[in-house]
């Protein structure tokens, strides 16, 4: 019953911005970290931002001043807000919860971002 759905991929041109949701089901999600992390082909799955239970952000030092990550709890979503994106970006985008009190992690879908040069 737990489920993280993420949207928001597609393709778009170098410079250009995307914001990636996704929305959870089955946790709870106001008291739990959540993060975004990518792979592209060939290469290994990789930290992008997370942000706490409390708001507190941390982004890998390549989308530093380019990506965003917040959240909602209300609707249960977290954000990832990419600008500048080069094609570098590229890679499949994965929403993740990581493991800890309040359960197991869980790892969505994941989505497509193509970055066109």
């Amino acid at each position: 019953q737990v489920q993280l759905v993420e949207f928001g991929g597609g393709v778009v041109q170098s410079g250009g911005s995307l914001r990636l949701p996704c929305i959870a089901s089955g946790i709870s999600f106001s008291n739990v970290d959540m993060g975004w992390y990518r792979q592209a082909p060939g290469t290994q799955r990789d930290l992008v931002a997370s942000i706490s239970r409390v708001g507190s952000t941390y982004y890998t030092d390549s989308v530093k001043g380019r990506f965003t990550i917040s959240r909602d709890n209300v609707k249960s979503t977290v954000y990832l807000q990419m600008n500048s994106l080069n094609p570098e970006d590229a890679a499949v985008y994965y929403c993740h919860k990581p493991r800890g009190y309040y359960g197991p992690e869980y790892w969505g879908q994941g989505t497509q971002v193509t970055v066109s040069s």
